[in-house]
């Protein structure tokens, strides 16, 4: 088991690119910290791990208010002791241009950016703690290209690869290394909203978004899910401060 016995807090796991990196964590021995703003979505999935013989603790939390972000690391900490391992994959989805208001700027900066950079602040007290670990940052193709009508996304992801530079910087001297992911198009929920709303089949969306890319398809989250894996595990103990594309090809054109 590649995660025997290290805890891991990871953002956005009761469902999507979370959900699927919460229980291949499980599977590799890690004790989960499922973190999600949705109660429901969020206990599921912690139950189904827990059955599969896993071991998981869901903390219900809106990373947007220091205060939940603060609590996921006290919670970990609470009930097992240690942090390992975090994964930042929570996010909001909000696909506008210019036409974005202000609230819809400030949900996306207070949930993608700052609310990232709480839920760091805090786990990474208890990995110093800990010895050091391993951070993964969830950011997007999106942050290296343009793309119409997606503003406050594209630039929240552009800032969190950048984030990952810096903390990247700042936690190295405690022996925690900081990366990220960065998927192209996921057959996530936030996708399949997309698809009901354009009524789109599976087979179209392949046809329009899954085209732009070199595998001709879109991604599943457990593909991503073992890129995570990969980074936050020893195998890659001499990896920081860099980012691992997980396109299909999109960006290499």
């Amino acid at each position: 088991m590649r995660l025997k016995d290290k805890v891991a807090i990871i953002t956005g796991a009761a469902s999507g690119i979370g959900q699927a990196t919460a229980n291949l964590f499980a599977s590799q021995g890690a004790k989960v910290i499922c973190a999600d703003i949705d109660q429901d979505a969020g206990e599921r999935s912690v139950q189904a791990i827990r059955e599969a013989g896993g071991v998981a603790h869901f903390v219900r939390s809106d990373i947007a208010d220091e205060k939940d972000a603060e609590r996921i690391s006290t919670e970990a900490l609470h009930a097992y002791g240690r942090i390992n391992i975090v994964v930042n994959n929570a996010a909001t989805f909000i696909m506008k241009g210019l036409k974005a208001t202000v609230e819809d700027w400030g949900r996306s900066l207070r949930v993608n950016v700052t609310g990232m950079a709480f839920v760091t602040k805090y786990a990474a007290e208890g990995m110093r703690q800990s010895g050091g670990g391993a951070i993964v940052n969830l950011a997007s193709i999106s942050g290296f290209i343009a793309q119409p009508d997606f503003l406050p996304y594209s630039a929240t992801k552009g800032a969190v690869l950048q984030m990952t530079r810096n903390m990247a910087m700042d936690l190295a001297p405690y022996n925690i290394r900081v990366n990220c992911v960065c998927p192209a198009s996921i057959l996530t929920p936030a996708v399949q909203r997309y698809m009901q709303e354009k009524r789109m089949t599976l087979d179209q969306l392949n046809a329009e978004e899954g085209a732009k890319t070199l595998l001709k398809r879109i991604g599943q989250p457990r593909e991503v899910a073992y890129a995570i894996l990969y980074l936050a595990s020893d195998e890659a103990s001499y990896i920081t401060g860099t980012f691992l594309m997980v396109d299909g090809g999109y960006t290499a054109q």
